[in-house]
């Protein structure tokens, strides 16, 4: 059974940082882009950060480049987003994601979500 789990999120300040964790397990995720959505109340769901499971390509969001970076320990099948200088706008639920498209067929996975709420 593949299971994304996230944590680390929590009430923090502005300012403040906090890394979120997604462990990832049930099977081989090698190939896999790894992704962090976020979704703030009355928002879709948005696409925040992405690495690949060999960790050579990142992509972020415009509104997190320079503030929050992703990485990954593929020993550890666990993904991780270090969010720094946190801003009110960053307050949402952040979701991991895995993906791979093989031979035209997607391979998609979610984990439960973990809040973040920023306050000033």
């Amino acid at each position: 059974q593949v299971q994304l789990v996230e944590s680390g999120g929590g009430l923090v300040q502005a300012g403040d940082s906090l890394r979120l964790s997604c462990a990832a397990s049930g099977r081989a995720f090698s190939g896999y882009a790894m992704r962090w959505f976020r979704q703030a109340p009355g928002n879709e769901r948005e696409f925040v950060a992405t690495i690949s499971w060999s960790g050579a390509y990142t992509s972020y969001t415009d509104s997190v480049k320079g503030r929050f970076t992703i990485s990954i320990d593929a020993a550890k099948s666990t993904v991780y987003l270090q969010m720094n200088s946190l801003k009110l706008e960053d307050t949402g639920v952040y979701y991991c994601n895995a993906r791979v498209i093989v031979s035209s067929t997607l391979d998609d996975y979610w984990g439960q979500g973990t809040q973040v709420t920023v306050s000033s």
